[in-house]
């Protein structure tokens, strides 16, 4: 079966679970990049499924899921209005940066996007946090722990987590204070401990598991539009990601949200 880079494909040895786009063929191994979720893996050709949608067929289904996450809550539009905190949003992954942005301005919330290689954010990030001056941060992309003879609890074992923990510590020099600027990190089956050691409010991933492309972008767009003066509903914020607590966690603190009266 013939295989060529842009089609997307299942793996058969995992139940055809997870649909990916063909990025790269050398020799017999597929490179492949997750439609969905923030995964990158390879494959031999004979593990692989055609999946015969189109890509745009296939994101454009997804976008329909969290079409009704309600994230805003019922403003009251007609006496108050309402200031929703400002987004930073750096991606070690274009494609997935420019689907987060578009979820931002669909829920109306003011965000900047800057791509970035995962291992190059801590170099620049206190830049961008003074350029942007934001609300909240998101430091992501790409990820992996390895399962196969790894130690959760080393940062060897994982792909990315050691430079998002940099970018983290890196941030907090910054602003100190949880809850003065929000951090969100992480990506597919991030080193969850310690990015919450380095100072982050919410990361990935408890469980180890994989996260959809949008699970930041989500957690960010329901802090923004949560109010200043109370605190996030912890356990519901989560809840609105694609696999809730096993893929994000994170601690208590306040929304970011001005409130303000008349309209």
């Amino acid at each position: 079966m013939n295989f060529n880079i842009g089609d997307l494909v299942t793996r058969k040895s995992y139940n055809n679970d997870t649909i990916f786009k063909i990025i790269r063929i050398e020799d017999d191994v597929v490179y492949l990049k997750g439609v969905t979720v923030r995964l990158y893996a390879d494959s031999n050709v004979d593990d692989l499924k055609h999946f015969d949608n189109k890509e745009e067929d296939v994101i454009e289904k997804d976008n329909r899921n969290f079409k009704d996450l309600n994230i805003a809550s019922k403003f009251n539009r007609n006496e108050y209005f309402y200031l929703p905190g400002k987004i930073l949003h750096i991606d070690g992954d274009k494609e997935y940066l420019e689907r987060c942005l578009k979820f931002y301005k669909d829920s109306n919330v003011l965000a900047y996007g800057i791509y970035s290689k995962e291992d190059e954010i801590c170099e620049n990030i206190q830049k961008y946090l003074v350029d942007t001056n934001p609300d909240i941060v998101v430091i992501t992309g790409h990820d992996s722990y390895n399962k196969k003879g790894g130690n959760k609890n080393k940062s060897s074992s994982y792909r990315n987590s050691e430079n998002f923990v940099k970018a983290i510590k890196e941030a907090r020099k910054y602003e100190k204070a949880h809850d003065k600027l929000i951090i969100i990190a992480g990506a597919c089956q991030s080193n969850y401990e310690e990015l919450i050691r380095a100072g982050a409010n919410f990361a990935s991933s408890p469980k180890r598991i994989n996260i959809h492309a949008l699970d930041p972008a989500i957690i960010a767009t329901a802090i923004g539009l949560s109010d200043k003066s109370e605190d996030i509903d912890l356990i519901g914020i989560l809840t609105k990601t694609k696999y809730g607590p096993d893929g994000i966690g994170g601690i208590k603190t306040k929304g970011t949200m001005y409130v303000g009266y008349p309209r």
